[in-house]
């Protein structure tokens, strides 16, 4: 991917006791900003000891077409949910500030190895977008109530270091919004193109449920074992 020379987004981070050594940016959904999942690290279970930063950054603030035109923090703008109506201008930018922030943490003493992309409905977009294509090898994505964008430009553009890249997909069952086929159907192509994804799919709407945040741990956990001295 191009790189471009861009201020780094504003994050709501929180530090483990100990140095750091993984780090999972997550990314909001379309009109939220990082504080909306800033509650949610306790809520994981991961072991103690774990070493973790987690990266909450706000989207930049733009207008969005199938909201009326109204200003809110989005990632890309959103036409229709279908594939003829993708901001891929947006996107690309929201992957390069992504990238950014991977870079960041690697410059902090984060492998790219012990970093997790996760995010919720937009967010999980473009954690899918930019994980699968980012050039070093990532510890996992986690995709929540999303899709994957632009996919029919993968093949091309999906990185090798991270061909073997595990994925966590969740879905609810009921969701209204990014429909439940949507993400089944985006699973599916994954997995399809040789992507190791784990789904789940629970009784809920367009939401998090404790069951998936306690699933997320246990698969967080995996991803990120505990380093020596933790």
């Amino acid at each position: 991917m191009t790189t471009t020379q861009q201020p780094l987004l504003e994050t709501v981070e929180q530090q483990p006791e100990r140095t750091a050594d993984a780090a999972v940016i997550w990314l909001h959904g379309l009109g939220a900003d990082g504080h909306d999942f800033a509650a949610l690290p306790p809520q994981l279970g991961m072991p103690p000891g774990s070493a973790i930063r987690y990266v909450f950054p706000h989207a930049p603030e733009m207008a969005v077409t199938l909201n009326m035109g109204m200003r809110m923090r989005a990632w890309y703008d959103i036409v229709s949910l279908d594939a003829r109506g993708q901001d891929e201008v947006g996107i690309r930018r929201s992957a390069a500030a992504v990238d950014a922030l991977i870079a960041r943490e690697v410059e902090r003493g984060v492998p790219s190895s012990r970093i997790v992309l996760a995010g919720f409905s937009q967010g999980a977009a473009m954690a899918l977008f930019t994980g699968l294509r980012y050039p070093g090898p990532l510890a996992g994505i986690v995709a929540l109530s999303g899709y994957l964008p632009l996919y029919d430009a993968l093949a091309d553009e999906a990185a090798p270091a991270n061909r073997g890249i595990e994925i966590f997909q969740a879905h609810g069952q009921h969701d209204e919004v990014v429909p439940h086929a949507l993400g089944r159907g985006s699973a599916e192509r994954l997995r399809a193109a040789g992507y190791r994804v784990d789904w789940r799919e629970y009784t809920m709407a367009h939401q998090v449920c404790l069951e998936e945040v306690q699933d997320i741990g246990r698969w967080l956990a995996g991803r990120l074992p505990l380093q020596g001295g933790g």
